[in-house]
């Protein structure tokens, strides 16, 4: 018997051979709560990861949404950012899940997606530093925890925090679109250029929206040297 990360309801694991040795990438979640997620799959855009079943076809140039090729248009941002992927649609349930999870202080909740984070994306965190997107650290100090770094550590208990936000700014989650993909300036700094050179990094987030976050944290860790910058979030 076990009991949902989420709702807290007992609920009983689905017998099988994988599942008695360990093997299964189950979520931590019970049916009910399992089922109101959506997981990323089929036909996406090749950049960002996002699903192409999600929005109407004009919306999409061949496999790549249009999102990303206005940034790959971009003289100062093309090519920065190689490729994002992400496990779930930011439906209206997920939102739930990380609003508990980051602003009503419930941590432990993002336990309920390792066994198939893990299980996803096992092969992509294998020969790269996993970096997770920092807080400010006035965001840092109310909050108690970066969501990031903990998800980060989901594929690899070898995280490394090479970057830092020097700025504070409004939550992201109450800034309209516009004021995110608004230019400003980069609000990371990367703390040791060293380990950064000619390595390929994965950036760790908690949710891919218009891709502004993941792209300064990947311009400052390319001006440092880095060859190859790729990202990936529980949520797109």
């Amino acid at each position: 018997m076990r009991y949902c990360q989420y709702c807290h309801q007992s609920y009983s694991e689905t017998w099988s051979w994988a599942a008695l040795f360990g093997l299964n990438a189950e979520l931590l979640l019970c049916l009910s709560c399992t089922a109101k997620l959506e997981l990323i799959k089929g036909d996406i855009c090749r950049i960002c990861g996002r699903s192409f079943s999600l929005f109407p076809e004009q919306y999409r140039q061949g496999d790549s949404c249009y999102d990303c090729i206005r940034w790959e248009e971009d003289e100062e941002w093309k090519g920065v950012l190689q490729q994002n992927r992400s496990l779930y649609v930011y439906n209206v349930f997920l939102k739930e899940v990380i609003t508990k999870m980051k602003y009503r202080g419930d941590a432990e909740l993002v336990k309920a997606f390792y066994p198939i984070a893990r299980s996803k994306f096992k092969s992509n965190s294998r020969k790269s530093l996993l970096v997770p997107i920092p807080l400010s650290e006035e965001r840092q100090y109310e909050r108690g925890f970066n969501q990031s770094e903990i998800f980060a550590k989901i594929l690899t208990s070898n995280v490394q925090p090479l970057l830092k936000r020097v700025t504070h700014e409004e939550k992201q989650s109450k800034k309209t679109r516009k004021d995110r993909i608004t230019k400003k300036n980069n609000p990371f700094i990367v703390t040791d250029k060293s380990r950064v050179k000619e390595q390929s990094i994965l950036l760790i987030d908690d949710v891919y929206t218009t891709g502004s976050t993941l792209r300064y944290a990947a311009k400052v860790l390319k001006d440092a040297g880095a060859v190859h910058i790729s990202s990936i979030t529980l949520a797109r």
